[in-house]
């Protein structure tokens, strides 16, 4: 776990810088700001328009009594790509851009519902109820 703090706070970040910085050697610090921005409006439109498709396949399903379980990890793993495209950088946008494809995030729920499974199988998980 400690790792993966590591990596998320301190190894992503120099690399963040390293590739921007590369980026902006080669086409100019102005365009690689633009870019960094342009990147991030464009990804947060994308996360908001497919929420919002997955929110009103949600209702849907709701209404018509259908679990909605995939709806809700893509909801959450939406809105990760959205928080995602809002930090700044290349590598994160490539990471915000592979939650929004639908096979990819396919392939990543699968990876959770076996995780979370795991979980609730060695008591790592509980479920409260009122």
């Amino acid at each position: 776990m400690l790792f993966k703090l590591f990596a998320a706070f301190v190894i992503l970040p120099i690399v963040e810088i390293y590739v921007l910085i590369k980026i902006g050697t080669h086409i100019g610090a102005l365009w690689t700001i633009f870019l960094v921005i342009a990147t991030a409006f464009v990804g947060a439109l994308l996360a908001k328009m497919q929420g919002s498709q997955t929110m009103f396949r949600l209702r849907t399903n709701l209404q018509q009594g259908v679990p909605p379980t995939d709806d809700i990890l893509d909801a959450f793993l939406i809105f990760t790509a959205g928080i995602v495209f809002l930090t700044p950088g290349f590598i994160t946008d490539l990471m915000g851009l592979f939650l929004l494809i639908p096979q990819s995030r396919r392939i990543i729920k699968a990876w959770l519902i076996k995780r979370i499974d795991r979980w609730m199988r060695q008591g790592n998980v509980y479920i409260i109820r009122r």
